[in-house]
């Protein structure tokens, strides 16, 4: 009876609706700064959410594989709002003592609420891009250093083409598209660079050399004509302070044209759909042993304007810890940002000024990574 209820919620979802999912990790949770695998373990999840207006409710939820391990836009949505596709970077040893890499990746059916089909990426399968086309997908493989590309259609994945990104030790963490779906960016953690990656019909070929942004960029997102492009660097280790990279990619080849100074481990950036905002959860030592120098009880969640090539700062705004990703509404007036600590998503409005708190939704388990419609 429960699932025909969530089943009928979803189908009466309004056409006009802002829709996110969130990608909920239940195999790790902080000890005093510490991640370890929880006893009992408690599944991870889908929750399909609809906000925007103010509003933020769960529709569905659906059990499937998902992974805290790796920026959080390890799911992403088609363009036409029909299927979302989820991977897990990592899975519980067989000791159940710690993790270590998992290549899911799963495709879900967002009217139905369930998978529909499951494919294997490459070992530590973590950042997702979809391509306008709603056809194409990059998935960025971090423990193998290899970023690959599948075709999607009729809800299922058909393997293309693998390219290596660089030694293991890259670490390729996540993929954007950007000029018509022709080519893509990919962060490398860790060798503190962003590759460039000509996108074919079934190939994918590196072009070198790779743009500098600054220490270990990780997360990175790009909307609206995406003439540019904003890096996350977490580079600081947690101790020392972090950055965000502005790059443009109006020119034939990508350059960084700003780099400032966030505060500790800017785990994702979000850019706002006209591609004048960039969202921002920073940690803010929220995810630091108590006794560190560094610690807080909260993250901070800050909101940048791009203006003329540079990166401005608008507001900043408390917000739970060990903070993860973000999406925003259509209409830019609403923030939605997952927090791990205390299992949050936390809703937020804009209005171009400031930022306002709004609804608070409680998951079982720590919400990992977000995506909406783009």
């Amino acid at each position: 009876m429960k699932r025909t209820l969530l089943l009928l919620a979803a189908l009466a979802m309004p056409a006009h609706a802002d829709i996110a999912v969130s990608a909920n990790d239940g195999k790790q949770v902080l000890d005093d700064g510490r991640q370890i695998v929880p006893s009992p373990l408690v599944p991870d999840s889908i929750s399909i959410l609809d906000f925007g207006g103010g509003k933020l409710r769960v529709v569905a939820t659906v059990a499937a594989p998902a992974s805290v391990i790796g920026p959080p836009r390890s799911v992403a949505i088609t363009p036409d709002g029909a299927y979302a596709i989820v991977t897990c970077a990592r899975r519980v040893r067989a000791d159940g003592k710690d993790i270590e890499p998992d290549d899911r990746v799963s495709v879900i059916d967002l009217k139905a609420a369930k998978i529909v089909s499951t494919i294997r990426a490459g070992a530590g399968a973590s950042g997702i891009a979809i391509d306008p086309s709603g056809r194409r997908v990059l998935i960025a493989n971090r423990a193998a250093g290899t970023v690959s590309l599948f075709d999607l259609a009729g809800g299922s994945l058909r393997p293309l083409a693998t390219v290596a990104i660089g030694p293991t030790t890259s670490s390729p963490a996540q993929p954007i598209f950007y000029d018509g779906g022709r080519q893509a960016l990919v962060t490398r953690d860790g060798d503190n660079r962003v590759s460039r990656i000509v996108v074919g019909s079934d190939s994918l070929a590196l072009v070198e050399p790779a743009t500098m942004a600054s220490l270990r960029p990780y997360a990175i997102d790009a909307a609206g004509d995406r003439h540019f492009a904003v890096t996350g660097n977490i580079g600081g280790g947690g101790r020392d302070m972090d950055t965000i990279s502005l790059i443009d990619l109006s020119g034939a080849v990508p350059v960084t044209v700003d780099t400032v100074a966030v505060g500790l481990t800017p785990e994702g950036v979000k850019m706002s759909r006209d591609g004048r905002y960039v969202a921002v959860t920073v940690n803010n030592g929220s995810n630091m042993p108590r006794a560190s120098r560094g610690w807080s009880d909260h993250g901070l969640l800050q909101i940048w304007r791009i203006d003329r090539g540079r990166l401005v700062k608008v507001t900043e705004a408390w917000m739970g810890g060990w903070g993860q990703g973000m999406v925003w509404s259509r209409d830019g007036r609403q923030i939605l940002a997952q927090a791990m600590l205390g299992n949050r998503i936390e809703s937020f409005s804009f209005d171009g000024t400031h930022l306002r708190r709004g609804a608070v939704l409680t998951l079982p388990v720590g919400p990992a990574a977000i995506a909406g419609v783009e």
